[in-house]
């Protein structure tokens, strides 16, 4: 009992993280999202609510601040500025990582800070009729990432995100790496798009080869891997399938390097094309990934391998399309028609 208590629980025990070197608040907090994998986005958007507590609160340090601040502050969001609950609860998380994981301030009342509800809404999706005229209205360009999106239910990133060696023509699957909550897992690579996808691998091929022969720098690859081993970025298998056309500064880096294509080109191109279908309701990229596993239900797939391709953790987040597909039947008649049809007869 004694080893057990003090030799095994000190080597289970996670050492705690190491001292932050930044001296500015915000430098802080990009050190301790870095030290823990947090990812880019979710750094950008802590940070700027870091930035906006504080200049909110007279630029006041936070140390200095405590429930009665941080509460004040999402009233306003909440009663001022009218954010919607996940924007609102969003800032809770950021303000909590700020106490808790950079300042080190784990009190009690931060458990007592109330998040909003966020309210659960059936999302919209489009008949396989408005699928195919949204593709049709897209630039050339666009239209094969967009195919791909709903071919494959990817999110916008995952698509962007694809390297040459996650696509196998052999298998005919695409592997997603790296998706929400750093999971990786397997699609199907949709066959009508398979000449398609050749060429699109073979223009990113030349574009690839002019990096290397004007000894531009590669693209980025996740973690350390460019420092265990030199020259990963260049290879051309971690090379993306949809790159951008010039080089960009990488934010955490600073390095000159080839970044993928920018994701507000289709978001732009999508909404363009929304009004030129002549489609009324409310349609974002995400729209083509709710229409990919509500037409596979409807065509009869079961729900626990539309999970899978999903990359839900849980089924009762894929439950949702169940939902929607009870909207979309319309099987069961209203007692209004039941009375329309009794008074023509009448």
């Amino acid at each position: 009992m004694l080893y057990e208590n003090t030799v095994l629980n000190s080597v289970i025990k996670p050492a705690a993280p190491p001292v932050l070197r930044a001296t500015r608040l915000l430098d802080q907090v990009r050190e301790r999202i870095r030290y823990k994998h947090y990812s880019l986005r979710t750094e950008q958007a802590y940070v700027q609510w870091v930035r906006v507590f504080v200049k909110w609160h007279g630029l006041r340090h936070p140390r200095d601040m405590g429930q009665l601040e941080i509460e004040s502050f999402l009233a306003m969001l909440a009663n001022e500025r009218r954010v919607a609950a996940a924007t609102h609860n969003q800032a809770l998380s950021a303000l909590l990582f700020l106490y808790r994981e950079v300042l080190g301030m784990d009190l009690p009342w931060l458990d007592g800070v109330q998040r909003p509800r966020t309210p659960k809404r059936i999302p919209s999706v489009l008949t396989v009729a408005e699928v195919a005229a949204l593709l049709s209205a897209l630039p050339a360009d666009m239209a094969l990432l967009a195919r791909l999106l709903y071919g494959t239910g990817m999110r916008l990133m995952e698509g962007l995100r694809l390297r040459v060696k996650d696509l196998d023509f052999d298998r005919g699957v695409v592997v997603v790496r790296q998706a929400k909550g750093d999971k990786d897992r397997v699609v199907m690579l949709p066959r009508s798009l398979a000449a398609e996808l050749h060429q699109q691998v073979l223009a990113a091929r030349a574009l690839w080869e002019q990096d290397r022969q004007a000894q531009r720098g590669g693209v980025d690859v996740p973690h350390a891997l460019e420092t265990k081993y030199p020259g990963m970025g260049q290879r051309w298998g971690w090379f993306w399938v949809f790159p951008a056309s010039s080089l960009s500064v990488d934010p955490r880096t600073g390095v000159w390097q080839r970044h993928h294509l920018y994701e507000e080109r289709l978001q732009r191109a999508l909404k363009k094309a929304v009004a030129q279908a002549g489609i009324c309701k409310p349609v974002s990229v995400h729209t083509l990934r709710h229409s990919f596993a509500t037409h596979l239900l409807q065509s009869g797939t079961d729900i626990r391998t539309v999970q899978e391709l999903l990359g839900h953790s849980d089924v009762s987040t894929t439950m949702i399309y169940t939902h929607v597909l009870k909207v979309a039947a319309g099987g069961t008649s209203s007692p209004l028609d039941s009375l329309a049809l009794n008074m023509q007869h009448g």
